[in-house]
């Protein structure tokens, strides 16, 4: 069911353009996977996401855990048939939760060195799982690998992450080190529990050891030796482009080249160019959605900011060149109206832009790789 083949490999880079096969269809590589937290795109219904041709969306366990809850979504007929979507889906472990919820955001945790700001919501870590405080209603529930994989056999995706945690940028040495060690527990526990009911669906393995270069070839050496169907690089990434660049560069030449690797949580422009060249095949990120949810349009002249005074009476589209229905059927001065009365049409005409743009911007990456200008 599950299949992945390299078409061609760049002559000058380590940029390669491929195809992975899943029940729900083909997903071309490089490819960019927009975040759907809980089974949507934000102001988008699924129907318009596949006629954008967002051929992968990232779905998170643990908020569909917490609402509607996996076993409604079961009942339904698995995640894609809730939402009504026919192309494939990847979900997460709730493992990114043990870390945002006891330290916030990535760029707040980088902020204040480690500090737990939010530590009541996750209440206990051990070698079990992780007991977690709903910031819904308040109860308590325990996420182990084992609960977190029948929560993603409930949802149905196509592809599936192992339980894992992501340690803080700000950690010592030694305590890193331990979590790496239970990581690899959690995800080897995972593993069996997937494999006892494949399901159709694959799972990554995903690599770890925080911007310790050792660790992260520690942290391949064992996991390779695993039976994952691809893998994906995550943990922390460094503070900036450079950190982030060294340990892609150190850690993808020690995966299987034979398999898919995913870039977890990182997808803005910059790093997507980076990381294709050092042979990266797909990457999830909410940053263009996010950006278009604050009236950012990207567009092949760079960022445009739709509510600048001088777009009000600007009666040409987002982009002259672009075929998005947005651009095709509104124009600026249309659109920038629409943010300031808080209208949130505006909302969903800028995310369909923005999607739209991250698909033709993939689909001209390829067909350089292709031929080999990258």
């Amino acid at each position: 069911m599950f299949k992945f083949e390299t078409l061609h490999q760049s002559k000058k880079s380590a940029a390669r353009v491929g195809k992975i096969y899943t029940a729900h269809g083909v997903i071309d590589t490089p490819n960019f996977v927009a975040v759907g937290t809980n089974g949507t795109i934000k102001a988008l219904d699924s129907a318009t996401v596949c006629e954008i041709g967002l051929q992968l969306m990232f779905c998170n366990t643990y908020h569909l855990l917490l609402q509607p809850g996996t076993k409604i979504v079961k009942e339904a007929g698995g995640l894609h048939n809730f939402i009504h979507r026919k192309l494939p889906i990847i979900t997460d472990s709730g493992g990114f939760q043990v870390f945002s919820l006891a330290y916030g955001s990535v760029a707040d945790e980088l902020k204040s060195r480690g500090t737990k700001n939010s530590g009541e919501l996750v209440l206990k870590i051990d070698e079990e799982g992780v007991l977690f405080r709903s910031y819904r209603d308040g109860s308590k529930f325990l996420l182990t690998p084992e609960t977190s994989i029948q929560a993603q056999k409930d949802l149905g995706a196509d592809i599936i992450i192992p339980f894992d945690e992501l340690p803080p940028y700000h950690i010592e040495k030694e305590a890193l080190q331990l979590s790496i060690a239970r990581t690899h527990r959690w995800e080897e526990r995972s593993l069996r529990a997937h494999l006892k009911d494949p399901n159709g669906q694959a799972m990554y393995g995903v690599i770890h050891g925080g911007i310790n270069l050792d660790m992260r070839k520690n942290s391949c050496d064992v996991l390779t030796k695993m039976d994952f169907d691809g893998y994906a690089i995550g943990g922390s990434m460094g503070k900036n482009k450079a950190e982030m660049q060294s340990i892609l560069t150190h850690t993808l030449p020690l995966l299987p080249k034979e398999k898919p690797n995913h870039l977890l949580g990182i997808g803005d422009l910059e790093s997507i160019d980076q990381g294709i060249l050092l042979g990266i095949d797909t990457f999830d990120s909410s940053y263009p959605t996010r950006a278009a949810r604050h009236g950012v349009a990207l567009t092949w002249q760079g960022q445009l900011k739709l509510t600048k005074a001088e777009n009000a009476n600007t009666f040409s589209p987002i982009d002259k060149n672009c075929t998005c229905p947005t651009c095709r059927q509104f124009n600026l001065a249309y659109i920038h109206h629409l943010f300031k009365a808080k209208e949130l049409t505006a909302l969903t005409l800028a995310t369909i832009h923005n999607l739209h743009f991250m698909v033709e911007y993939m689909a001209r990456i390829r067909e350089k790789i292709m031929d080999d200008l990258i």
